[in-house]
């Protein structure tokens, strides 16, 4: 019984440390209400609102599903350039604004709680609100 309760416990633990966000009866915490705002003030502009993407920046809504947070932060910090036949796109770096640096973890937990489809569009309300 012992095994079986730590086994649990320890589960709940790997899975609590995988998802970066909380999110209660459709509510998030401090940090993913954060990372909604910082996306809104320095993100939105080019990659739409919810991170639905626009005709100017991608969906990072779907990106996220297919990239891990190191990969994500690496983009934002250095930028990137994608080039094909019809187009050009370059992400800007945002290495040295300290107001998306600082907030890596929070806009990252906001778009994964999006992306796993936990949390939907507009402005999410928060846990004791």
């Amino acid at each position: 019984m012992l095994v079986v309760a730590a086994f649990l416990f320890g589960s709940s633990a790997a899975v609590a440390a995988a998802q970066s966000y909380p999110v209660v009866v459709g509510k998030v915490d401090k940090k993913t209400f954060n990372g909604w705002r910082r996306y809104t003030e320095s993100c939105l502009r080019c990659h739409g609102p919810d991170g639905a993407g626009s005709s100017y920046g991608p969906d990072l809504v779907e990106s996220v599903k297919h990239t891990t947070q190191d990969e994500f932060n690496e983009v934002v910090v250095n930028g990137r350039t994608n080039v094909n036949a019809a187009t050009t796109n370059v992400m800007p770096p945002f290495g040295e604004v300290e107001d998306v640096v600082s907030h890596l973890d929070d806009m990252w937990a906001y778009l994964k709680a999006r992306a796993d489809g936990v949390l939907g569009r507009g402005r999410p309300p928060r846990i004791g609100d």
